[in-house]
């Protein structure tokens, strides 16, 4: 008899998971365990929408509670898997349940990279990784509210963003010189940086935290310039870690995140890894990384679901991310690595514009604002890699079409 299917985390990336194998007509049983109490839900809202009180909760869930049932996948919500035994193809869950499979799946995605301060000042510092979390963050920016966020990456800013339409007084702090230092060019980061301080963010840049103590007054930071800074609420936003743990202790392949092939199998053939626990290849890039997004989860899940119930693989896509901002929407498709020129096609100061990296005339990459046309076929001709002309590319009175061809 098939022990059918066990899916270790119920966030995004587990949940689609479970849509594609019986899409794909898998009809044997899965069973999807998560730690939170909520089925699989999208969280790209929570440092939007949600925050903004726009979305509730119903409308999150990638599927309606019913479908579950119907599709034979038991949820085993507000649970955990503590261990893996390969070798007898079982997991055992912190209430200590002993569960079979034929194929494990984990999806265990990342935790935020916490801040080395003591722990009464842990347990009041705020993240944004769960719906837990988005309500927490919520229920605490009131108007006028004083927020310091840490990290001046995307969540930082987009918390920003939703923060100060909620009437919170907000200063960023960002170790680096710029923002988005690690995960975007400067003519973006400079974009940013306009963009939020026009809207009333603080930010300062080169502003590293040195402690953070509490006060009669709610938190006093240090930097490590002497600076004192003092808030009502701190939101730590420095990266994330992927939750590798199990994995590890089961003995599988990891390398900042769990190791997989094209399939996201594993080094044990039973046991794929998907989402933002996984470090994958990126084919076109020549490249092996970890990729914090919904269309990664997503890929990924098809990959999974295709291998294991045979059927050919899908393509492989580009990555591709976005964030919204105020009321500016960012996409990026493909990835920064191995570039030799920059280039801008439209006017920043028209707040339409996008930012194209290539390697020797081929696009690997490209960072739209307001520019879906830019975004969509920056995208086809990464996939292409065909070699366009720059000064075509940089005029935007010529359409993508006609700078491919």
């Amino acid at each position: 008899m098939s022990a059918g299917i066990v899916i270790v985390g119920a966030g995004h990336a587990g949940g689609a998971t479970a849509a594609f194998l019986k899409q794909y007509g898998f009809e044997g049983s899965i069973t999807l365990i998560g730690d939170e109490p909520l089925a699989p839900y999208q969280r790209p809202p929570l440092s939007k929408a949600w925050l903004k009180g726009e979305v509730d909760g119903d409308s999150l869930l990638l599927k309606p509670l019913n479908w579950y049932a119907e599709n034979r996948v038991k949820l085993k919500l507000q649970n955990s898997v503590s261990a893996i035994s390969r070798r007898d193809r079982t997991v055992v869950t912190a209430s200590g349940d002993v569960l079979g499979y034929d194929h494990l799946i984990l999806a265990t995605g990342a935790r935020a990279r916490p801040l080395h301060v003591t722990d009464d000042v842990s347990a009041r510092l705020l993240s944004l990784r769960t719906a837990a979390d988005a309500e927490r963050i919520k229920t605490r920016l009131k108007p006028g509210c004083r927020l310091a966020i840490i990290g001046g990456g995307y969540v930082g800013l987009e918390v920003a963003a939703s923060a100060r339409a909620l009437g919170a007084e907000v200063v960023l702090l960002e170790r680096e010189d710029r923002l988005l230092a690690r995960v975007a060019g400067p003519i973006l980061s400079s974009y940013f940086h306009k963009l939020h301080t026009e809207r009333g963010v603080q930010i300062e840049t080169g502003a590293a935290v040195s402690d953070i103590a509490l006060s009669a007054e709610g938190f006093s930071l240090g930097l490590m310039d002497g600076r004192q800074m003092l808030c009502d609420e701190v939101l730590v936003g420095i990266g994330a870690l992927p939750n590798d743990q199990l994995a590890r202790a089961a003995g599988l392949e990891c390398q900042d995140g769990v190791l997989v092939d094209e399939t996201a199998r594993t080094s044990d053939p039973a046991i794929f890894a998907i989402g933002d626990v996984s470090r994958r290849p990126v084919g076109l890039y020549g490249a092996v990384t970890r990729l914090e997004s919904v269309p990664n989860a997503l890929e990924q899940a098809r990959q999974a679901a295709a291998a294991i119930v045979g059927r050919p693989l899908p393509a492989p896509e580009v990555p591709w991310f976005w964030s919204d901002q105020f009321e500016t929407k960012l996409q990026i498709a493909g990835l920064t690595f191995d570039i030799d020129q920059s280039l801008v096609r439209g006017d920043v100061a028209t707040d339409h514009f996008s930012v194209f990296h290539l390697k020797s005339g081929i696009i690997q990459a490209v960072e739209a604002v307001n520019s879906p046309a830019d975004f969509m076929g920056g995208r086809q001709l990464i996939n292409s890699r065909i070699r366009v002309d720059p000064e075509k590319l940089a005029d935007s009175n010529l359409s993508i079409k006609a700078v491919a061809a």
